[in-house]
């Protein structure tokens, strides 16, 4: 065995040891369904800041962004803003799901949903969306393990994706939610160091020549990779226009709305590390990674590619043969746990809410009538996360379509859900049968605008089912279709309380009014029908203009999150939220049978 695969062995063996060893320690300690299932509400500041950015960016990261920059060029790079779109979403709506959850004892986003709009249809709709965004969004993640694993050790693309599913299926099904959790602290650690080290080894080679090197050779290289080709496409498909990179975001942004993210909000201790997650660890050090490193990769690979000193067959080849031509063995070995990590830190969280969402909204309230011990719950649990680690690995075996358009396929599931969360949060007004029916539109949609007429007008699934959702809610209201007085008094309830404990200071909403403007025009500029001017725009210290565009519109959205999340309070809470929340409960959640 060579030297380096010995070293990825290696490395790999402790790492597997440390998942399985919280695996077994939650194993051991956690005896309620909610401790299990939403670790008791108990995710500390630190655990929550490292494992949810792990988790919003993933392999498909790691391997597949860099694999379509090479393919599709910078345009494909402004996918690199999901490091803002991502966790703008956490800003509209993560910490109003903690306050949710901490007053109402919802477990799972299907109790939240269906209690506000006083619906059971909702509850069953958001089942089967976090269905099909885990079992599609957790399969892609062992598509790029298989692809790693096989140029790196050696090992058959079938039987890495299997082992490398059994080691996330393992400590996810043992140690339940704070487990994978903490496994992803390191996750996110590795993912970092992994996606900066690679890049720099890229970049600083021979072959490429550092900085000025490769600067040289990007010009020598087709125009077309560094040219948004247009606005839209009058049609089906049509490529990267720009109203597709702007879509293609809104389908990034269902990450954090995602069935997932509501029930990880449900499980933190505090919301206090909300607004560092998604301002510091999310934009800025993730933004590092992506507008620079991934961006190496991705171009370097193409650089060696039309020089003749690397063949690539297809995009998910590039970051494994990137690998194992510049790595050295100990760096080799800690990269591959970097793409290992990143590829476990999504699919565990996902696999293993989707069995709890699935147990508690289906077996547990249906097949059970809500009775059942917290023993049962748990291992009733853990065999509906082992059905979606099953299900998860038939999609991987049977894909065939690249890893990252595979990705913004499932997280369409998570970008429906705004259709509810602007409803439950910020008041959005329609009635319940329209929320429900605009959730299956929703649904129904996003498949047809996936597997039939593939992205019309060249907008992505994300657009074409959150529209129809919002056009069929909003078409029930049209048509006078009114609520229970039940609902009507349930919803008041609900808004009195959320207005009263999260009004915003006079600064905030002075803010807010501020952010109302600048978010919209940030869009337009930074990935609407305004980087068709970052085509010629300007250029700096050897980035090409598309290049430059984007690294200056990164740079203005930090200060955008900043002023989001902190000045306008979108997700700052104080001592006062806290203590409110603390002592004025109004659980309408039964958890167990005593």
């Amino acid at each position: 065995m060579e030297s380096k695969v010995m070293w990825v062995w290696g490395l790999l063996i402790i790492y597997i040891v440390y998942c399985f060893w919280w695996g077994l320690k939650g194993f051991f300690s956690e005896k309620t369904a909610s401790g299990y299932g939403i670790a008791g509400r108990s995710i500390p500041f630190i655990a929550f800041l490292m494992a949810a950015t792990a988790a919003s960016f993933s392999g498909w990261t790691f391997v597949g962004h860099p694999g379509l920059i090479w393919k599709v060029g910078l345009v494909y790079a402004f996918a690199s803003f999901y490091v803002l779109t991502i966790p703008i979403t956490g800003a509209f709506f993560a910490k109003r799901n903690w306050l949710m959850g901490k007053r109402y004892g919802f477990i799972t986003p299907g109790d939240m949903f269906a209690y506000y709009y006083n619906n059971e249809l909702v509850r069953w709709l958001t089942v089967l969306a976090a269905l099909l965004y885990s079992i599609f969004y957790s399969g892609i993640q062992l598509i790029a393990a298989s692809k790693l694993f096989y140029w790196v050790a050696g090992v058959p693309p079938t039987i890495g994706l299997i082992f490398m599913a059994f080691i996330v299926w393992f400590y996810v099904v043992t140690g339940g939610l704070k487990a994978s959790t903490w496994v992803g602290v390191l996750q996110f650690v590795l993912l970092v160091g992994g996606i900066a080290l690679l890049g720099f080894y890229v970049i600083k080679s021979p072959i490429i020549g550092g900085w000025s090197g490769m600067s040289a050779s990007l010009k020598t290289l087709d125009p077309k990779l560094s040219q948004v080709p247009g606005l839209i496409h009058f049609g089906i498909g049509g490529g990267w226009t720009a109203v597709m990179i702007l879509t293609y975001m809104f389908a990034l942004m269902g990450i954090q709305s995602s069935p997932a993210f509501i029930l990880w909000n449900f499980g933190i201790k505090s919301p206090k590390p909300l607004a560092w997650q998604q301002v510091f660890m999310s934009t800025f050090v993730v933004g590092i990674c992506l507008f620079f490193f991934s961006a190496f990769q991705g171009m370097g690979a193409k650089i060696l590619e039309v020089s003749g000193d690397m063949i690539i067959a297809n995009n998910g080849d590039v970051v494994p043969k990137l690998m194992t031509k510049f790595l050295p063995g100990p760096v080799l070995g800690l990269v591959f746990l970097g793409a290992i990590a990143a590829i476990h830190s999504t699919s565990a969280p996902y696999i293993g809410t989707g069995g709890t969402i699935i147990q508690r909204d289906v077996w547990w309230r249906y097949v059970r009538k809500q009775s059942g011990s917290h023993s049962e719950q748990i291992w009733t649990n853990r065999v509906f996360a082992t059905l979606l680690t099953f299900a998860a690995v038939v999609v991987s075996l049977t894909s065939s379509d690249a890893i990252v358009m595979i990705g913004g396929f499932a997280t369409t599931f998570g970008t429906i859900m705004y259709l509810m969360l602007v409803g439950v949060h910020w008041g959005f007004k329609f009635p319940s049968t329209g929320a429900a029916l605009g959730l299956l539109a929703g649904i129904v949609v996003n498949m047809l605008t996936y597997f039939v007429w593939k992205y019309p007008l060249s907008m992505h699934t994300a657009f074409w089912g959150l529209f129809a959702g919002f056009v069929v809610a909003y078409g029930c209201r049209g048509l006078g279709i009114k609520d229970s007085q039940v609902t009507i008094d349930r919803q008041k309830e609900v808004r009195e309380w959320l207005n009263s404990i999260d009004g915003p200071s006079e600064s905030g909403k002075v803010w807010r009014s501020r952010m109302k403007i600048i978010v919209p025009i940030w869009y337009f500029f930074a990935l609407g029908p305004g980087i068709l001017l970052g085509n010629s725009a300007f250029t700096f210290c050897g980035f090409p203009a598309i290049w430059a565009w984007q690294i200056v519109w990164w740079i203005v959205g930090i200060v955008m999150m900043w002023a989001l999340c902190f000045k306008a309070e979108m997700s700052t809470t104080s001592d006062e939220q806290i203590r409110r929340a603390d002592v004025e409960l109004m659980d309408v959640t039964k958890e167990a049978d005593a």
